[in-house]
């Protein structure tokens, strides 16, 4: 999922000066889970806005953000409010924020910073696994992502500064090359990973912006 954190209010309020009549935009997914932009916030950010004398035309929630077809269909039910207002607030991420201006024409105000692709540990905590690098080499690593969770980005193995089993960088970390090293010995594939060394990273697998399209047949598939 999408981790975000929301900005301050007072920043939020200042980039909104300009404008009078707000229309906001949650997402029942990422941002409801990390409590960015789900209704308990978008209505609390609602009630925020109104105290500071703007005016909230109305409000609704994607399911997800970042999709353009349902963006599409709700801002179709809610073109009025759209049309009245000056701008729109979206509280959700950065890709949810770009979907809300495209569909709608508005400006768009983001009231959360977009941080990276993150799992739930527990409630309230996130940590990014996955940089999202287009080379996945997890099933050489033991499931362990070292271009995420080694700060340099370190493919065949440790950088040799790693004390007492923690990363030099953060000595907080534990070093994921000794628990890849672990792994992959407790589960009998050292050898194979030795003798495979993983090749340099092809950067351009991805480029930005990137972009994705199903063939006719695996789209039909999904869709089912």
């Amino acid at each position: 999922m999408i981790i975000t954190k929301a900005k301050p209010f007072p920043e939020i309020l200042q980039s909104l000066e300009r404008d009078k009549v707000i229309f906001l935009v949650g997402c029942s997914e990422c941002a409801t889970v990390c409590k960015t932009g789900g209704e308990e916030e978008v209505k609390a950010m609602r009630d925020h806005l109104e105290d500071e004398g703007k005016v909230v035309s109305g409000w609704v929630i994607l399911d997800p953000g970042c999709n353009l077809l349902e963006a599409r269909k709700e801002f179709r039910k809610t073109k009025e409010e759209i049309a009245q207002a000056d701008s729109l607030v979206v509280m959700s991420c950065g890709g949810g924020a770009q979907i809300a201006q495209e569909v709608s024409g508005k400006v768009v105000h983001p009231t959360n910073n977009t941080l990276f692709l993150g799992t739930v540990k527990r409630f309230g905590q996130f940590q990014e696994y996955c940089s999202m690098c287009g080379e996945c080499i997890l099933d050489l690593t033991g499931g362990l992502c070292p271009v995420t969770r080694c700060p340099k980005g370190l493919l065949n193995g440790p950088c040799g500064g790693a004390k007492d089993e923690k990363c030099e960088v953060n000595p907080d970390n534990d070093c994921v090359w000794i628990e890849i090293y672990d792994r992959l010995k407790e589960i009998g594939r050292l050898k194979e990973f030795v003798a495979s060394s993983v090749q340099v990273h092809d950067y351009s697998v991805n480029t930005n912006p990137s972009t994705l399209v199903l063939e006719r047949d695996e789209a039909r598939s999904d869709n089912r």
